[in-house]
């Protein structure tokens, strides 16, 4: 009887891992880079509700941006506004993702895109609003609470210490003098310039024209397409129909999005409160929201 050789079944063996690993390898890739076969696709970003942080969209942005199989992104937009830098980082994202890796972003606005949500929405290639969508609101706002008067009717007297003139700026246990109220709207002023020469830059449109609508008023979607604040009006399916047309795609595209993160506790309590409590040593101030 002649004897079975092992070699064979090492072989086998060693076979059957390599071909393990190389689809644990090729599983590895698809997962934790951003599928990164397959068909061409469209990543879809939603942003919503207030604008706390630009994190979690900012790493949706990044993660994508070396696909070659990613051929466009479309940012679903449903937010009144929020942190001015929280609309800054993610606008400056966009353009990134435009202009350096030649992916084409639209953005779909709503119920509401209004304020740090246009902002964000004007660094798109276009932008599609549904008729009854709420934008605009091109403006920025501080709200400083005074509780002095309170109090006082319960007795409680505020002891400041400071090391400058201004340390305790926006104090809210006293009123403001008329030189904070200088500084703090040269402050104000300076904000809205920026968000307007955003609008400007990313609409292409000329910087008076923003300016004149920069008074902090709303438009529906249909009243922004007239004003040029929109590209055309649509939902949700037409941007992404959009966003796979002007990237190439043949047919009817695949949308890919990840999957969203549950706020802890923890997130609530330092993200929401730390940013939107004031305090005295930072005034409160953000894009605009209709919300207040």
């Amino acid at each position: 009887m002649k004897k079975k050789s092992p070699w064979k079944a090492i072989g086998l063996v060693v076979g059957s891992l390599f071909l393990f690993f190389l689809l644990l390898f090729a599983a590895t890739l698809y997962l934790g880079k951003g599928y990164s076969f397959g068909p061409d696709k469209v990543v879809l970003i939603n942003v919503e509700g207030i604008l706390v942080d630009s994190k979690e969209v900012v790493e949706q942005l990044e993660k994508f941006k070396e696909n070659v199989t990613v051929k466009a992104y479309v940012i679903r937009i449903n937010s009144p506004g929020g942190g001015v830098a929280v609309a800054q980082e993610i606008y400056k994202e966009i353009q990134k993702v435009r202009e350096v890796h030649r992916k084409p972003v639209v953005a779909s606005m709503a119920t509401i895109a209004a304020s740090g949500g246009y902002y964000i929405a004007s660094a798109a290639d276009r932008i599609i609003a549904n008729p009854g969508s709420v934008t605009g609101s091109i403006g920025v706002i501080m709200q400083i609470p005074n509780v002095s008067g309170l109090l006082q009717k319960v007795g409680i007297k505020s002891v400041v210490i400071k090391s400058g003139e201004h340390k305790d700026l926006a104090s809210s246990t006293r009123e403001l003098t008329d030189e904070e109220k200088r500084i703090l709207q040269q402050v104000l002023d300076d904000v809205h310039d920026q968000f307007i020469e955003a609008v400007a830059k990313g609409r292409k449109m000329d910087k008076g024209k923003v300016q004149a609508l920069a008074d902090g008023r709303i438009f529906t979607g249909r009243q922004a397409l007239n004003l040029g604040l929109v590209d055309e009006l649509g939902d949700l399916q037409d941007a992404i129909e959009k966003a796979a047309k002007i990237g190439g795609i043949v047919g009817k595209p695949k949308v890919i999005q990840e999957r969203k993160r549950r706020l802890s506790l923890l997130d609530f309590l330092t993200g929401v409160l730390g940013t939107h409590l004031p305090n005295q040593a930072s005034p409160y101030f953000s894009l605009d929201y209709l919300l207040k």
